[in-house]
């Protein structure tokens, strides 16, 4: 009886609440209708404070929308989704910061470069016309280029390819660090300092003129720690198992550097001497002091002076005239599609010589 009194009077529980298994989410068209207000909001506050740049209202308008996606976030979704949320808003925010500039800038090339941009203009040169006059032409510019950036290339991606092999495979002890500094310290040296380095020993040490293969030492100088970097991490993206099979299976260690680590990174190495052809092409300072530039056609790159795409640019941008403008901006042009061949080029080849998957 007690025992029946007892389970009669004890409290019985109540139920709790079933635990929510969605959470709030935001709708999917919130993110686009506070992006067009955040961009109303910004170009009003542009207009009322009166800022004439266009991009100090970019600016303000993407602080608006960082700032509303957290609070709107923060109240519907909480806290945690709040910050995510902050993070990919400032990511996708910055991102296009970015963009924006650099598509505007191919955009104005463009439209100015196509002004003269035709086969006369690749075809002929300046010769003895007037920079001030409509007419000319950018071949023997292209012809210069072409020219030093292939002894350049010629000269620093040997180089750049054994030091990297040293450093990777052989490079152990003092040497290795002393090799390793002056590389790092190569990668942020200006490009005027190389062009000096190459005037003080080249033409007034040695007394050889101006020519186009004194600026492509230059640009080699430029162009061998970027080329030693990047083939120095694809060596070391190569799995040590490779490696230890071939040496294991009795072939020499140069043997397997040449016929198993460079084969299964030449995809990565090819791409960065793309790249770092790509960095030097555009460089003016070392081949206005080393090359000189001229006028006309010179197909000897290692006797007289010589003219090159970004030098070609310098001084037609110099002149002043509408016509030097013209081609000057056409030049801007060429060199910007010859820039983008050579990274196409990076990546097919990258691509093409990729790992296939297995099955």
């Amino acid at each position: 009886m007690t025992v029946a009194t007892s389970h009669r009077h004890r409290k019985v529980a109540e139920p709790r609440p079933p635990l929510a298994l969605k959470q709030s989410r935001l709708p999917r068209w919130t993110l686009p209708v506070l992006a067009l207000v955040a961009v109303g909001a910004g170009c009003g506050i542009g207009l009322v404070a009166g800022l004439d740049s266009t991009v100090q209202w970019g600016l303000i308008a993407a602080l608006l929308f960082v700032l509303a996606t957290y609070l709107l976030t923060t109240a519907v979704e909480g806290t945690r989704q709040a910050k995510d949320r902050l993070a990919t808003s400032a990511v996708w925010t910055s991102f296009l910061l970015a963009v924006v500039p650099l598509a505007s800038l191919l955009w104005e090339t463009v439209a100015r470069g196509t002004k003269v941009l035709d086969g006369y203009f690749l075809s002929h040169s300046m010769g003895t016309l007037p920079d001030a006059l409509p007419g000319g032409g950018v071949y023997h510019a292209i012809i210069g280029t072409l020219e030093q950036v292939g002894l350049a290339t010629l000269i620093a991606a040997p180089l750049g390819l054994l030091t990297a092999i040293y450093l990777v495979e052989y490079g152990r002890g003092r040497l290795a660090k002393v090799v390793t500094f002056f590389v790092d310290v190569m990668t942020g040296i200006p490009s005027i300092v190389a062009g000096l380095f190459v005037l003080s020993v080249w033409i007034l040490i040695l007394g050889f003129g101006p020519s186009g293969f004194a600026g492509s030492m230059a640009l080699a100088i430029l162009m061998m720690p970027v080329v030693v970097r990047s083939t120095e991490e694809m060596l070391k993206l190569v799995p040590n198992e490779l490696r230890e099979a071939s040496l294991a299976l009795g072939v020499p260690k140069w043997r397997t550097i040449l016929k198993v680590v460079l084969p299964t990174s030449i995809g990565g190495i090819t791409t960065g001497v793309m790249l770092a052809i790509a960095r030097i092409t555009g460089e003016t300072a070392p081949v206005l002091l080393l090359v000189w530039g001229a006028k006309t056609i010179n197909n000897n790159p290692f006797d007289g002076a010589q003219q090159s795409l970004p030098l070609y640019v310098f001084q037609q941008w110099q002149q002043g005239s509408d016509a030097s403008y013209d081609r000057a901006w056409a030049a801007a042009l060429v060199l910007i599609a010859f820039v983008m061949v050579l990274n196409l080029v990076a990546r097919g080849i990258a691509r093409w010589k990729a790992p296939k998957a297995g099955r």
